[in-house]
């Protein structure tokens, strides 16, 4: 009898190491070919995306590389199955050197020209149109589990004070809007040299204009410069959960009105 239940004992035991591994095999292909979850950990995207966002990445927009599989083991060397992204896409990228995730909004494609001109973007020789829409207003506390504090064009603000950034929407070439934020005229990347895209490469930039690191840094200089095409994660389609505070635990600081909100 005793042998009886011991053996049901492994044998359930067994099971359960088996129901564990295969659920981990499904979760890890549901992650390498369709959707990778991706919290928003900085403000370089705002007011597109808050500090706290919660999206699922559409890996089947661009093909797959080596970075669509967890520790970049996918055995490709360029993309499979790939199609281009469209300018004004928000993306989600492996840093070409970091090795870390980056997510941007696709302004540049190859063969582009692209400058900032006191604060404006130029494309191909044109200035982008933007028309004013409004302050964007968050309170000046700290945000995320790291605690970030919100730069503020109406600096000096005290905790707990409104914090103000003009914002205006940008038009793209393709018809593509969006919002972009300006916290201080004369920022060091709001003159820049006039840069051409490479063929199979982009150029990203953040909607926080004045506090993003993106490629109107160069890697030469610990930027990010341009971005092939083979490390393109997916596209960010919609937020599927949101929370301002700290830790997912203070459900008093979800933020409602995000959930299932589609990315332009």
């Amino acid at each position: 009898m005793a042998d009886s239940t011991a053996g049901k004992k492994k044998e359930g035991i067994w099971e359960t190491i088996k129901t564990v591994f295969w659920a981990l095999v499904i979760a890890g292909i549901f992650r390498t070919l369709f959707f990778q979850p991706f919290w928003i950990p900085s403000g370089s995207m705002k007011d597109t995306l808050l500090i706290g966002d919660f999206l699922f990445v559409n890996k089947m927009a661009y093909g797959y590389s080596a970075v669509s599989c967890p520790f970049a083991l996918c055995p490709i060397s360029e993309r499979i199955l790939g199609s281009d992204p469209e300018r004004g896409d928000v993306v989600v990228f492996r840093h070409p050197v970091r090795g870390v995730d980056f997510i941007k909004r696709v302004i540049g494609l190859p063969g582009d020209t692209i400058q900032m001109r006191g604060g404006r973007l130029w494309l191909n020789g044109e200035e982008v149109p933007v028309q004013p829409a409004g302050d964007f207003i968050e309170i000046k506390d700290q945000q995320g589990p790291q605690g970030l504090i919100p730069r503020c064009a109406n600096d000096p603000v005290p905790q707990g004070g409104e914090c103000v950034k003009p914002r205006f929407t940008e038009t793209l070439p393709n018809g593509a809007s969006h919002d972009v934020l300006n916290i201080l005229d004369g920022w060091v990347a709001d003159d820049t040299p006039t840069f051409t895209v490479p063929e199979g490469q982009y150029f990203f930039m953040g909607d926080n204009r004045d506090n993003s690191e993106d490629s109107r840094f160069p890697q030469q200089v610990g930027g990010l410069g341009f971005v092939p095409a083979k490390y393109l994660i997916g596209r960010a389609d919609r937020i599927m959960f949101s929370s301002a505070g700290r830790s997912l635990l203070y459900f008093w600081t979800w933020r409602a009105d995000r959930f299932l909100k589609a990315v332009n």
